[in-house]
């Protein structure tokens, strides 16, 4: 059962959340302070305007909040023997049909509405076969776990980004976010037991990082020059300078991946997703 809370942040109950932060807290200027935070009210234009309901997203102490008031949540779902997981306002519910499924998610719905005083978005939420469900950026197939098609659409973008070729930045600064960004990416994502599309992303990326090298150097000496230091062949090298194809068939072409090689790109900074891949599952 995938529950999803309908603008959870946005619909957080004060009283509510206050009473249980209250069963914890005895310091009446602590309580108070956190009060504030909450009715702090949020700035529409040149007006600030009260906020009776939710915690400020981004706020860094809202996911602290959320987990305070979904806590007892947790444990009615541990009470009834449930096996679940959640994090801030995702849930996963495991049953073992699709009616106990049903009759799970109308009564959680109705605990929820009562006690936490929170909305189910009954559009998203369902009850569908482990392996139909995303978590957290993660899809499921059998007992293999791998990123979503979302996710990875979302890499790809940000990638894309990274490595647009009209980004008036300096090599090392493009390779270096890059590198920040891939290696988050995999700190998260790594996990994932998907390996075939691994050595495609390696590939497309160093293209796209050729492709970018191909647009700095711009003229066709100092094309010619950057080859030549690189091992490219002369003929080759003078070929491709001169061609007036586009960026990206140029990046493929016998020119640049015998100048800009796999280790001569590693060198300047470009990180392997293959190579986070297999440290993060063991792999030397």
């Amino acid at each position: 059962m995938d529950l999803d809370l309908e603008k959870f942040f946005d619909r957080v109950n004060h009283d509510v959340l206050m009473a249980r932060v209250a069963r914890k807290v005895r310091d009446k200027c602590l309580l108070g302070l956190i009060g504030r935070y909450l009715r702090a009210g949020v700035l529409v234009g040149d007006i600030i305007q009260a906020t009776e309901l939710g915690t400020p997203q981004g706020g860094p102490l809202s996911p602290l909040l959320a987990n305070i008031l979904l806590d007892d949540l947790d444990k009615e779902l541990q009470r009834r023997g449930y096996r679940f997981a959640r994090y801030a306002d995702d849930l996963l519910i495991l049953v073992k049909s699709p009616r106990t499924g049903e009759r799970v998610k109308a009564s959680i719905t109705r605990y929820l509405t009562r006690e936490l005083k929170l909305v189910v978005n009954e559009q998203k939420s369902r009850v569908v076969k482990t392996n139909d469900c995303e978590f957290l950026g993660f899809s499921f197939g059998g007992t293999k776990l791998r990123w979503s098609d979302q996710a990875f659409a979302d890499f790809k973008h940000h990638v894309r980004q990274l490595t647009g070729r009209s980004w008036g930045v300096s090599m090392g600064y493009r390779l270096g976010r890059l590198a920040r960004y891939i290696r988050g990416w995999m700190n998260y994502f790594g996990i994932s037991d998907y390996y075939r599309p691994i050595p495609e992303i390696d590939s497309w990326t160093r293209r796209r990082i050729r492709m970018c090298y191909w647009k700095q150097w711009r003229w066709v000496r100092t094309k010619v020059r950057n080859l030549l230091a690189l091992g490219t062949s002369k003929r080759q090298a003078i070929l491709t300078a001169l061609s007036s194809k586009s960026y990206w068939h140029l990046s493929k072409t016998l020119a640049t991946q015998t100048g800009m090689t796999n280790d001569w790109l590693k060198s300047q900074g470009l990180i392997s997703v293959r190579a986070l891949w297999m440290r993060a599952h063991g792999y030397t």
